[in-house]
């Protein structure tokens, strides 16, 4: 979860939206922390935090597709692949489906080196699935005063 109050631009999924910021030491895209949480996780390794650490300069303000795109290649370099990754992100504002379409094309991308065996460019992207949610008014959420996501990611070794 990021509350809203960013000084940058809202980004969700590696893709800028309307909307103001999210707070967070890099651009706080929750969609790509949720995801790399995950993938880390999945493959028994230290979390985002602890990897990327709010502490170390060189991460304020950094792109999290890009440590999206580390984690990826790290988790590949220890033998694994992606089965799928499912996320669910929840946002009163912005309506977010009518770009869920371009964060799953951008997701695809940064997960390029874990992208599962035997897919061709066709159809590479079926493992990354996003649904958007609203809380309906409910919780902080609810009342807009951030984004959350969540995501499971099933991996393959070997």
């Amino acid at each position: 979860m990021h509350p809203f109050g960013g000084d940058g631009p809202l980004v969700l999924g590696g893709v800028e939206l309307q909307g103001q910021g999210l707070r967070g030491h890099s651009d706080a895209d929750v969609v790509a922390h949720a995801i790399a949480d995950a993938l880390l996780g999945a493959a028994g390794m230290d979390d985002l935090g602890t990897l990327f650490p709010a502490s170390d300069a060189r991460y304020r303000g950094a792109s999290s597709i890009g440590l999206l795109e580390e984690v990826s290649a790290m988790v590949a370099a220890a033998g694994w692949r992606i089965v799928n990754v499912d996320l669910v992100v929840a946002a009163e504002t912005p309506v977010l489906a009518p770009h869920r379409a371009e964060m799953i094309q951008r997701l695809e991308h940064a997960l390029t080196a874990l992208a599962p065996r035997n897919t061709t460019p066709a159809d590479a992207g079926s493992f990354v699935s996003v649904k958007p949610k609203r809380a309906e008014g409910m919780g902080a959420i609810g009342r807009a005063e951030g984004i959350a996501a969540w995501a499971v990611a099933l991996l393959d070794h070997g």
